[in-house]
């Protein structure tokens, strides 16, 4: 009965300590303006405009043109994930990196073709292809 009960307690401290890992956090880029939402443990985050798809991986949001969801994830090790981000309508995705810099500071890269785009004047400006991002306390 207490090898069971053991097991019990460790295999919910593992899902306790999973679900507070590196992975689950908003970064911001300042100079552009854009917040990353993640959790890609669990699907906790509501998107703003789009709460009747009910709580996702996260979105990219900000200074660009309407919002992109987390629609998929590879957390390749404890500093790089791959997310795959789609737009608000569904017509568009672009693949993201994000690397660890430090305790706080990451890099989003855009592989690929970047689709993300901003209204600037009356014209869509894509964004740049890489910057860092901090975490938001």
């Amino acid at each position: 009965m207490k090898h069971i009960l053991l097991l019990i307690a460790s295999v919910c401290g593992f899902s306790t300590m999973q679900a507070q890992g590196p992975w689950k956090f908003q970064l911001l880029c300042p100079e552009e303006d854009i917040r990353l939402h993640i959790d890609l443990y669990e699907e906790t985050i509501n998107v703003p405009g789009m709460e009747m798809f009910g709580p996702q991986n996260g979105y990219l949001g900000g200074n660009i043109y309407g919002v992109w969801t987390v629609t998929s994830f590879k957390i390749q090790d404890e500093k790089t994930a791959t997310l795959k981000l789609s737009n608000d309508l569904g017509s568009e995705t672009q693949k993201v990196s994000l690397t660890q810099q430090s305790d706080s500071v990451y890099t989003m890269h855009f592989d690929g073709a970047n689709v993300v785009k901003r209204v600037v004047g009356r014209k869509l400006v894509k964004l740049p292809s890489e910057f860092k991002m901090k975490i938001i306390r």
